[in-house]
Protein backbone atom coordinates (compact mmCIF):
# COMPACT_ATOMS: atom_id res chain seq x y z
CA UNK A 1 0.00 0.00 0.00
CA UNK A 2 1.62 3.23 -0.93
CA UNK A 3 2.12 6.03 1.85
CA UNK A 4 -0.52 7.67 0.98
CA UNK A 5 -3.24 5.30 1.25
CA UNK A 6 -2.06 4.19 4.47
CA UNK A 7 -2.82 7.51 5.51
CA UNK A 8 -6.67 7.10 4.19
CA UNK A 9 -6.81 3.97 5.86
CA UNK A 10 -5.75 5.67 9.35
CA UNK A 11 -8.57 7.59 9.73
CA UNK A 12 -10.75 5.53 8.09
CA UNK A 13 -10.15 3.02 10.65
CA UNK A 14 -10.84 6.11 13.65
CA UNK A 15 -14.36 6.87 14.18
CA UNK A 16 -15.30 10.48 15.01
CA UNK A 17 -17.32 10.76 17.55
CA UNK A 18 -15.60 11.09 20.93
CA UNK A 19 -15.13 7.95 23.24
CA UNK A 20 -16.39 5.25 25.30
CA UNK A 21 -14.63 3.35 27.42
CA UNK A 22 -15.79 0.64 29.17
CA UNK A 23 -13.99 -0.78 31.89
CA UNK A 24 -14.25 -2.31 35.90
CA UNK A 25 -12.69 -0.54 38.78
CA UNK A 26 -10.33 -3.74 38.89
CA UNK A 27 -7.14 -2.98 36.81
CA UNK A 28 -6.41 -4.56 33.11
CA UNK A 29 -2.77 -6.67 33.45
CA UNK A 30 -3.14 -8.22 30.29
CA UNK A 31 -4.05 -5.73 27.25
CA UNK A 32 -4.82 -6.42 23.27
CA UNK A 33 -5.12 -3.41 21.60
CA UNK A 34 -6.33 -3.06 18.11
CA UNK A 35 -6.37 0.63 17.99
CA UNK A 36 -2.82 1.87 17.34
CA UNK A 37 -3.19 5.44 18.75
CA UNK A 38 -4.19 3.76 21.98
CA UNK A 39 -1.07 1.60 22.01
CA UNK A 40 0.38 4.51 21.81
CA UNK A 41 -1.11 6.20 24.73
CA UNK A 42 -0.46 2.97 26.73
CA UNK A 43 3.13 3.15 26.37
CA UNK A 44 3.41 6.94 26.91
CA UNK A 45 1.52 6.60 30.73
CA UNK A 46 3.79 3.22 31.15
CA UNK A 47 1.20 0.72 31.07
CA UNK A 48 3.33 -0.80 28.30
CA UNK A 49 4.31 -3.64 29.84
CA UNK A 50 0.79 -4.93 30.24
CA UNK A 51 0.21 -5.01 26.32
CA UNK A 52 0.65 -8.69 24.92
CA UNK A 53 -0.84 -7.89 21.81
CA UNK A 54 -1.29 -5.38 19.15
CA UNK A 55 -3.21 -4.50 15.57
CA UNK A 56 -1.68 -5.31 12.41
CA UNK A 57 -1.04 -1.58 11.62
CA UNK A 58 0.69 -1.00 15.31
CA UNK A 59 4.28 0.56 14.46
CA UNK A 60 5.11 2.82 17.40
CA UNK A 61 6.68 2.61 19.90
CA UNK A 62 9.67 0.03 18.54
CA UNK A 63 8.09 -2.20 21.75
CA UNK A 64 5.39 -3.22 19.48
CA UNK A 65 7.82 -5.06 16.86
CA UNK A 66 8.21 -8.11 19.72
CA UNK A 67 4.54 -8.27 20.18
CA UNK A 68 1.64 -10.94 18.74
CA UNK A 69 -0.33 -9.38 15.66
CA UNK A 70 -3.95 -9.93 15.85
CA UNK A 71 -5.51 -8.59 12.89
CA UNK A 72 -7.16 -4.78 13.12
CA UNK A 73 -10.62 -2.94 12.26
CA UNK A 74 -11.85 -5.30 9.24
CA UNK A 75 -10.02 -8.55 10.23
CA UNK A 76 -9.95 -9.00 14.27
CA UNK A 77 -8.51 -12.63 14.98
CA UNK A 78 -10.72 -13.30 17.18
CA UNK A 79 -9.94 -16.67 18.19
CA UNK A 80 -5.89 -15.95 18.83
CA UNK A 81 -7.22 -12.79 20.80
CA UNK A 82 -9.61 -15.59 22.64
CA UNK A 83 -6.19 -17.79 23.07
CA UNK A 84 -4.03 -14.94 24.57
CA UNK A 85 -6.59 -14.67 27.57
CA UNK A 86 -6.25 -10.80 27.86
CA UNK A 87 -8.62 -9.03 30.88
CA UNK A 88 -9.13 -5.72 28.83
CA UNK A 89 -9.24 -5.31 24.49
CA UNK A 90 -8.94 -1.86 22.96
CA UNK A 91 -11.68 -1.82 20.18
CA UNK A 92 -12.79 0.97 17.64
CA UNK A 93 -16.35 2.02 18.06
CA UNK A 94 -17.43 0.06 15.08
CA UNK A 95 -16.30 -3.59 16.05
CA UNK A 96 -19.49 -3.83 18.30
CA UNK A 97 -20.14 -7.30 17.24
CA UNK A 98 -16.37 -8.35 18.22
CA UNK A 99 -16.87 -6.67 21.52
CA UNK A 100 -20.19 -8.56 22.18
CA UNK A 101 -18.00 -12.02 20.91
CA UNK A 102 -15.53 -10.98 23.90
CA UNK A 103 -17.87 -9.54 25.91
CA UNK A 104 -19.89 -13.46 26.20
CA UNK A 105 -16.06 -15.03 26.91
CA UNK A 106 -15.53 -12.42 30.00
CA UNK A 107 -13.32 -10.08 28.52
CA UNK A 108 -13.58 -6.30 29.31
CA UNK A 109 -13.29 -4.01 26.39
CA UNK A 110 -12.28 -0.39 25.94
CA UNK A 111 -14.39 1.00 23.12
CA UNK A 112 -13.04 3.91 21.61
CA UNK A 113 -14.05 6.71 19.22
CA UNK A 114 -11.69 9.39 18.70
CA UNK A 115 -12.50 13.13 18.05
CA UNK A 116 -10.92 16.27 19.13
CA UNK A 117 -7.67 17.16 21.14
CA UNK A 118 -9.96 17.25 24.51
CA UNK A 119 -11.28 13.76 23.09
CA UNK A 120 -7.34 12.55 22.99
CA UNK A 121 -6.52 13.61 26.73
CA UNK A 122 -9.57 12.20 27.95
CA UNK A 123 -9.20 8.72 26.47
CA UNK A 124 -5.62 8.58 27.48
CA UNK A 125 -7.24 9.75 31.57
CA UNK A 126 -9.45 7.03 30.88
CA UNK A 127 -6.79 4.42 29.91
CA UNK A 128 -5.13 5.66 33.09
CA UNK A 129 -7.47 4.61 35.12
CA UNK A 130 -8.47 1.56 33.86
CA UNK A 131 -4.50 0.27 33.86
CA UNK A 132 -3.57 1.37 37.40
CA UNK A 133 -1.81 4.48 35.82
CA UNK A 134 -3.46 7.53 35.95
CA UNK A 135 -0.41 9.33 37.51
CA UNK A 136 1.31 8.60 34.30
CA UNK A 137 -1.57 9.23 31.98
CA UNK A 138 -1.70 13.08 34.35
CA UNK A 139 1.75 12.97 33.27
CA UNK A 140 1.81 12.25 29.65
CA UNK A 141 -1.24 14.84 29.15
CA UNK A 142 0.40 17.76 30.83
CA UNK A 143 3.31 17.01 28.19
CA UNK A 144 1.09 16.76 26.03
CA UNK A 145 -0.66 19.85 26.66
CA UNK A 146 2.69 21.95 26.99
CA UNK A 147 3.89 20.83 23.37
CA UNK A 148 0.30 21.98 22.13
CA UNK A 149 0.80 25.41 24.03
CA UNK A 150 3.83 25.86 23.39
CA UNK A 151 3.15 25.53 19.34
CA UNK A 152 -0.06 28.02 19.97
CA UNK A 153 2.58 30.45 21.74
CA UNK A 154 5.08 30.66 18.91
CA UNK A 155 2.40 31.31 16.13
CA UNK A 156 -0.01 33.37 18.21
CA UNK A 157 1.04 36.82 16.49
CA UNK A 158 1.79 35.57 12.77
CA UNK A 159 -0.79 35.72 9.82
CA UNK A 160 -2.72 32.70 9.40
CA UNK A 161 -2.41 31.69 6.10
CA UNK A 162 -5.80 29.63 4.38
CA UNK A 163 -4.67 25.96 4.40
CA UNK A 164 -6.01 22.86 2.55
CA UNK A 165 -4.86 20.11 4.80
CA UNK A 166 -4.52 16.78 2.77
CA UNK A 167 -4.13 13.54 4.37
CA UNK A 168 -4.93 11.10 1.16
CA UNK A 169 -4.70 10.89 -2.11
CA UNK A 170 -3.94 8.52 -5.38
CA UNK A 171 -0.11 9.10 -6.08
CA UNK A 172 0.67 10.74 -8.80
CA UNK A 173 -2.34 12.66 -9.18
CA UNK A 174 -4.75 15.05 -8.14
CA UNK A 175 -8.06 12.07 -7.98
CA UNK A 176 -9.56 10.58 -4.80
CA UNK A 177 -8.38 13.55 -2.34
CA UNK A 178 -8.96 13.26 1.35
CA UNK A 179 -8.63 16.41 3.16
CA UNK A 180 -9.84 17.42 6.53
CA UNK A 181 -12.66 18.98 7.30
CA UNK A 182 -13.95 21.46 10.13
CA UNK A 183 -13.88 18.72 13.14
CA UNK A 184 -11.62 16.36 14.52
CA UNK A 185 -7.85 16.35 15.59
CA UNK A 186 -6.20 17.08 12.12
CA UNK A 187 -8.45 20.31 11.93
CA UNK A 188 -7.59 21.43 16.17
CA UNK A 189 -3.75 20.74 15.24
CA UNK A 190 -4.14 23.14 12.07
CA UNK A 191 -5.91 25.72 14.05
CA UNK A 192 -3.13 25.21 17.03
CA UNK A 193 -0.32 25.23 13.92
CA UNK A 194 -1.52 28.98 13.08
CA UNK A 195 -3.32 28.13 10.23
CA UNK A 196 -6.88 28.60 8.89
CA UNK A 197 -8.60 25.43 7.79
CA UNK A 198 -10.37 26.29 3.69
CA UNK A 199 -12.97 23.65 4.81
CA UNK A 200 -13.38 24.52 8.67
CA UNK A 201 -17.34 25.45 7.52
CA UNK A 202 -17.63 21.75 6.89
CA UNK A 203 -18.19 19.94 10.00
CA UNK A 204 -16.78 16.51 9.50
CA UNK A 205 -13.57 15.18 9.59
CA UNK A 206 -13.28 13.68 6.22
CA UNK A 207 -13.90 15.51 2.70
CA UNK A 208 -13.32 14.56 -0.75
CA UNK A 209 -13.46 17.77 -3.00
CA UNK A 210 -13.45 18.37 -6.49
CA UNK A 211 -10.56 20.16 -8.21
CA UNK A 212 -13.29 22.48 -9.15
CA UNK A 213 -13.91 23.34 -4.98
CA UNK A 214 -10.10 23.43 -4.25
CA UNK A 215 -10.07 26.69 -6.90
CA UNK A 216 -13.00 27.82 -5.64
CA UNK A 217 -11.70 28.05 -1.77
CA UNK A 218 -7.85 28.79 -3.51
CA UNK A 219 -5.72 28.11 -0.30
CA UNK A 220 -2.76 30.17 0.29
CA UNK A 221 -0.96 26.80 1.36
CA UNK A 222 -0.83 23.17 0.83
CA UNK A 223 0.18 20.98 3.55
CA UNK A 224 -0.03 17.27 2.99
CA UNK A 225 0.18 14.57 5.30
CA UNK A 226 1.82 11.15 4.31
CA UNK A 227 1.99 8.63 6.98
CA UNK A 228 4.11 6.05 5.89
CA UNK A 229 7.01 5.14 3.85
CA UNK A 230 9.85 7.33 3.29
CA UNK A 231 10.09 8.97 -0.11
CA UNK A 232 13.34 9.79 -1.67
CA UNK A 233 13.74 13.79 -2.55
CA UNK A 234 13.09 12.87 -6.10
CA UNK A 235 9.72 10.87 -5.30
CA UNK A 236 8.52 14.04 -3.40
CA UNK A 237 9.36 16.24 -5.71
CA UNK A 238 7.74 14.40 -8.31
CA UNK A 239 4.46 14.49 -6.13
CA UNK A 240 4.89 17.85 -5.32
CA UNK A 241 5.10 18.48 -8.99
CA UNK A 242 0.94 16.79 -9.14
CA UNK A 243 -0.07 20.02 -8.27
CA UNK A 244 0.90 22.16 -11.01
CA UNK A 245 -1.52 20.91 -12.76
CA UNK A 246 -3.86 23.77 -10.45
CA UNK A 247 -1.81 26.27 -11.79
CA UNK A 248 -3.98 29.27 -10.47
CA UNK A 249 -3.76 27.73 -6.53
CA UNK A 250 -2.40 30.66 -4.61
CA UNK A 251 -0.74 27.29 -3.24
CA UNK A 252 0.75 26.47 -6.33
CA UNK A 253 1.72 30.14 -7.79
CA UNK A 254 3.46 31.21 -4.08
CA UNK A 255 5.11 28.09 -3.90
CA UNK A 256 3.36 26.72 -1.18
CA UNK A 257 2.70 23.43 -1.37
CA UNK A 258 4.40 21.26 1.39
CA UNK A 259 4.47 17.24 1.74
CA UNK A 260 5.40 15.94 5.57
CA UNK A 261 6.02 12.15 5.95
CA UNK A 262 5.68 10.08 9.13
CA UNK A 263 2.93 8.19 10.73
CA UNK A 264 2.79 10.10 13.98
CA UNK A 265 1.04 13.40 11.61
CA UNK A 266 -1.80 11.07 11.14
CA UNK A 267 -2.36 9.12 14.41
CA UNK A 268 -4.63 10.78 17.19
CA UNK A 269 -2.05 9.61 19.90
CA UNK A 270 0.61 11.30 22.63
CA UNK A 271 2.98 12.07 19.60
CA UNK A 272 0.19 15.03 18.75
CA UNK A 273 2.32 17.67 19.99
CA UNK A 274 5.23 16.76 17.84
CA UNK A 275 2.92 16.32 14.86
CA UNK A 276 1.72 19.83 14.99
CA UNK A 277 4.89 21.08 15.48
CA UNK A 278 5.85 19.94 11.98
CA UNK A 279 2.64 21.97 10.70
CA UNK A 280 3.53 24.86 12.52
CA UNK A 281 7.31 25.18 11.20
CA UNK A 282 5.52 24.49 7.60
CA UNK A 283 3.56 27.02 8.12
CA UNK A 284 5.25 29.60 9.81
CA UNK A 285 9.14 28.80 9.51
CA UNK A 286 10.51 32.58 10.55
CA UNK A 287 9.08 31.42 14.18
CA UNK A 288 11.21 28.79 14.68
CA UNK A 289 14.00 30.75 13.48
Amino acid sequence: MTACGTSVVTLARANPAGFAPQTSPSQAKRIVSLVPALTEMLFAIGAGPQVIAVSSYDEFPPEVAALPRVGALLDPDVERILALRPDLVLTYGSQGPIEDQLGRAGIRTFSYRHGGLQALLSTMAALGTATGHAAGAGRAARALQAQLDAVRDRVRERPRPKVLLVFGRQPQSLQQIYVSGGAGFLHEMLEVAGGDNIFADVRRESVQPSQETLLARAPDVVLELRAAGSLSAADLARERAVWSTLASLPAVRNGRIHLLQGDHLVVPGPRVGIATEALARALHPEAFK
